[in-house]
């Protein structure tokens, strides 16, 4: 019982960085992005804290897990509780559906997207004129319609391409580099800018952007800022900086295997050897393997001596424990879907998904970032929740790397790295019917 407690506790999630750690260069074949620096971030160190006796977590089943995520999405859309467990039942098991309508109308679609309110729905938007009729699909023990909207401007794949291809010029054309992202909803480039930019006016910027993505574009002025999430909180993950000496926080998200090691995951900007804070053995090492925090990337590994269980804390309190049972890749992820995340600054939080394809402004991946990032609305993150786990269930989505801030502090949203794109040669480690298994990471984009 002491080992699996012990390798319970290696697992959970948040990671944080320290300013001006470098970045591993892409591998081979991986998208080009920048070689510059990452922005700085701001730190403080946090005082050890004494060894606590406390009780082992519980480990919930996959159906304590739904009923519990179920309570918060009763509490958030103001429906009984056995409504919310059956629409998140439905969420999971209408993947498969949209996946097979956005293969079928691939040339048409702008997007999809759940609706939540006045009722449960999959609205999924397409190019031209031509209607599609309303569908339905059995999930969660309930019937889901699928309703076809038309009339969006361009596909989603000619505005990932725009955003691929034109972002730098798109930079270039502003004082700040801006955020970008596909409105799923109107087949449009979103691109938020500061007011400093915006003091031309959306509509002048609108049409010169327009003129160099060659896609209809919604242009969004804000005084938000996106970054990496800082160090803060009080996890029991921790490491030396070599810096300035001082001992600094990290959490971690989920466990992984190459086959040969085993490890747990953080964000690539945090510290490289960190240690677990075991509370009846001391400190434990988590030797560093590897990092990848480029373009698309922000993820770092490190290995344990001692098999990890594949668990993460899903509750404020560190008292419940998950299984990992399944994995969501971003080609199956839906604007809408109703996700969840434990970072050691905030605790547990639920919020929907807003874009699948986000582009972070600034220069936050070794310079800019891909259009690969997803969004998930505020109000709940800060500093500390880095490298957290985000889910729904026991089904993991990725790992939060950072987050849009207003001029009061408050978050707008944040956005995480899909499970997509861990290291190929690393993959989750989850339970199913036969025991612990490496899961296979999904690597198609839709």
């Amino acid at each position: 019982m002491r080992t699996v407690i012990l390798a319970a506790f290696l697992m959970f999630s948040a990671a944080l960085g320290m300013p001006g750690k470098a970045q591993t260069p892409p591998a081979a074949g991986a998208p080009a992005s920048s070689d510059a620096s990452p922005l700085p971030l701001t730190v403080q160190p946090l005082p050890t804290k004494a060894v606590e006796q406390k009780p082992p977590p519980i480990v919930e089943t996959p159906a304590e897990a739904r009923a519990r995520d179920g309570v918060e999405y009763a509490r958030q859309f103001g429906v009984p509780v056995d409504e919310a467990i059956r629409r998140l039942a439905a969420q999971e098991e209408s993947v498969a559906a949209t996946d097979r309508i956005a293969e079928t109308y691939r040339d048409r679609l702008a997007g999809i997207a759940i609706e939540h309110r006045p009722a449960y729905r999959i609205i999924v938007y397409l190019t031209g004129d031509t209607p599609v009729p309303t569908m339905a699909v059995w999930a969660g023990g309930m019937t889901v319609p699928i309703l076809f909207r038309t009339g969006a401007r361009v596909s989603r794949e000619r505005v990932i391409w725009a955003m691929t291809w034109y972002q730098s010029a798109i930079r270039a054309a502003l004082r700040r580099p801006p955020g970008m992202g596909l409105d799923p909803r109107t087949g449009e480039l979103t691109v938020t800018i500061g007011t400093s930019d915006g003091a031309a006016g959306a509509d002048v910027i609108k049409t010169r952007l327009e003129a160099i993505a060659g896609v209809p574009v919604q242009v969004r002025i804000t005084d938000r800022i996106d970054k990496n999430l800082d160090i803060a909180g009080g996890a029991r993950v921790e490491g030396t900086s070599p810096a300035d000496g001082k001992r600094y926080v990290c959490t971690t998200g989920f466990t992984v295997s190459d086959g040969v090691r085993y490890g747990v995951t953080t964000a690539a900007h945090c510290l490289d050897a960190l240690s677990y804070r075991d509370r009846q053995r001391g400190d434990l090492p988590l030797d560093f393997i590897a990092q990848w925090g480029w373009g698309y990337r922000d993820v770092q590994v490190n290995g344990s001596s001692e098999m990890p269980a594949p668990l993460f804390y899903a509750d404020t309190a560190k008292t419940r424990l998950r299984p990992v049972t399944g994995q969501r890749g971003r080609a199956a992820t839906r604007a809408g879907d109703f996700v969840c995340h434990r970072g050691e600054r905030t605790g547990y939080s639920c919020a929907l998904v807003e874009l699948t394809d986000f582009a972070p402004a600034g220069d936050l991946c070794g310079g800019p970032c891909l259009p690969t990032w997803v969004t998930v609305s505020g109000p709940t993150c800060n500093g500390g929740d880095s490298g957290s786990p985000v889910f729904s269930g026991t089904t993991a989505f990725g790992m939060l790397k950072g987050g849009s801030y207003r001029r009061d502090g408050s978050c707008a949203f944040y956005f995480y790295m899909s499970v997509d794109y861990l290291p190929s040669e690393w993959s989750l480690l989850r339970t199913g019917p036969g025991g612990l298994t490496a899961g296979t990471t999904a690597r198609g984009t839709r």
